[in-house]
């Protein structure tokens, strides 16, 4: 689930329009392994202090389309002492 700051911009107009149409220039496909795409990932972790920064929330280059594995191994190697948790299948961080 979303922390709370982030909430409000991933239900903005402008972040549904920026995943939709990042969605579809890259095919729907995952950036890692060419297979169906599940999530759009910000390669910049998300904080109180850039979630308005657009440079970071909206720019295509910070932006990765993944599958559900691709996305959880992403965040198991920005944090690699985390194996405590896991994505359930509605990309919701959950214990394991």
């Amino acid at each position: 689930m979303a922390q709370d700051f982030a909430k409000a911009f991933y239900k903005s107009k402008a972040w549904r329009d920026c995943r939709a149409s990042f969605i579809k220039s890259v095919f729907g496909l995952c950036r890692r392994c060419q297979q169906p795409g599940y999530i759009v990932h910000h390669k910049e972790l998300l904080t109180p202090d850039n979630i308005n920064d657009q440079e970071v929330t909206l720019n295509w280059s910070k932006l990765e389309y993944l599958c559900k594995d691709c996305h959880e191994l992403a965040h198991s190697e920005s944090d690699p002492v985390r194996h405590d948790v896991r994505f359930d299948e509605k990309g919701q961080l959950v214990e394991r």
